[in-house]
């Protein structure tokens, strides 16, 4: 039976909800108020995501096709999977994309795909998306493509010159795993596919002799998604790979999708979904270990099995467990230590230190700069406060944990 253009539009905006996404953040500025081109990096407006700086945007967020050759265990759209199959044309992603801005309905475009005939196949078909936006249709707006590790290293460092940001899936969080459930994937190209769009983006920093800058590529850097909950890595290993990549590829994002298996005749996983709050906590560790000065040893180290605690966040856990180092002065403690502040965060630290230099702070002025003074009370001192026996209280934890609830028998 042939779909028209809707019941595809239905079926493949759907499937790539399981496709992590981001922001247009980290790109360059570029805008058609000149009246030469058409769409923008920037603004407000089908699906929203919000950028670190906390900028709403609107990216169409769809999947080229959902067929796939691949019977990743994991994957909704695996082939051995009973989902209705849906595909777009070039020309049809293309016409959608240009409408949808023009409705104002979208900033940008996020293009994912399952592997059709081959993987060169896929990323050449995403690179003519991509390519004809630009060329043919001046689209100026965010482009975000997942890229397809196994395709050449050709169609990717093309697709690095027409799109701001690149996505390769690391898939899971060990090469065991990824073996064990995307057998016909390997971890090795998927690295090696990764390194590339790295070294490409380093060559575009460079000048020629003559002092001439080679063509931009991906300029809001590179992702990864990473499906957690599918084997059973803990969080410690979860983000020691995680620290690895950072340091690796120059990743601006990992993004962690908790395995959610829809329930399927033909799955090849028990269907055991885990909470979304270890999809939550992974993500403030992440931030933790980029932007605190944690190590991972630190966060994790709050339970004895490398799991994070579900209840509390990890900064806090590590400060429940840590209340030796407890409390600190805001007006002479060091920037690590306020960091370390369950309720401080990196701008209100900033204005700790700066505000400082003038005069003494008081309990008050806390609550102007930003902090969270429900969990920053217990581990700080100020020159008119003092936690007293608060810090070492038996109940402290149980002050920020959510209280128990009674599980249905039924």
């Amino acid at each position: 039976m042939k779909m028209d253009f809707q019941q595809k539009l239905a079926i493949l905006s759907d499937a790539a909800r399981y496709d992590a996404s981001c922001a247009s953040s980290g790109t360059s500025k570029r805008n058609s108020s000149d009246g030469k081109g058409l769409g923008s990096t920037e603004g407000s407006g089908i699906c929203h995501a919000y950028a670190p700086d906390g900028r709403c945007i609107s990216l169409l967020k769809i999947l080229m096709t959902n067929f796939c050759i691949y019977d990743c265990a994991y994957c909704v759209n695996r082939v051995s999977s009973n989902v209705t199959r849906a595909r777009f044309s070039v020309e049809e992603v293309v016409s959608l994309t240009i409408e949808f801005y023009r409705r104002n309905y979208i900033e940008g475009l996020f293009l994912s795909s399952g592997v059709i005939k081959s993987p060169d196949a896929t990323m050449e078909a995403m690179v003519q998306i991509a390519r004809r936006l630009r060329e043919q249709e001046h689209f100026r707006g965010y482009i975000h493509l997942k890229s397809i590790p196994d395709a050449s290293p050709e169609l990717i460092k093309q697709a690095g010159l027409y799109a701001d940001r690149l996505s390769i899936n690391i898939e899971l969080p060990t090469d065991r795993a990824v073996e064990a459930f995307a057998p016909e994937k390997n971890p090795a190209q998927i690295r090696r596919a990764m390194g590339d769009v790295r070294n490409h983006k380093a060559e575009a920093k460079e000048k020629s002799f003559r002092g001439k800058r080679p063509p931009k590529f991906a300029p809001a850097g590179q992702s990864t998604q990473m499906i957690i909950g599918a084997d059973g890595a803990t969080d410690a290993t979860i983000l020691t790979r995680s620290t690895g990549l950072y340091g690796d590829y120059r990743l601006k994002r990992v993004y962690y999708s908790a395995f959610s298996p829809i329930p399927d005749a033909t799955a090849k996983l028990p269907l055991i979904k885990p909470p979304l709050a270890r999809e939550h906590r992974l993500y403030q560790a992440d931030w933790l270990l980029r932007f605190y000065g944690f190590g991972v040893d630190e966060i994790t180290s709050a339970t004895s099995d490398g799991n994070l605690d579900l209840d509390i966040d990890p900064k806090l856990a590590w400060a429940l467990q840590n209340r030796h180092v407890f409390p600190v002065n805001v007006n002479r403690a060091s920037r690590a230590m306020l960091l370390r502040v369950p309720g401080l965060g990196t701008k209100t630290v900033g204005r700790i230190l700066t505000t400082r230099r003038y005069r003494t702070l008081r309990y008050e002025d806390l609550t102007r700069m930003g902090a969270s003074l429900r969990k920053a009370r217990s581990f700080i001192t100020a020159s008119n406060w003092s936690p007293g026996g608060l810090t070492d209280s038996a109940d402290l934890r149980a002050r920020f944990a959510p209280p128990p609830e009674q599980l249905s028998l039924i």
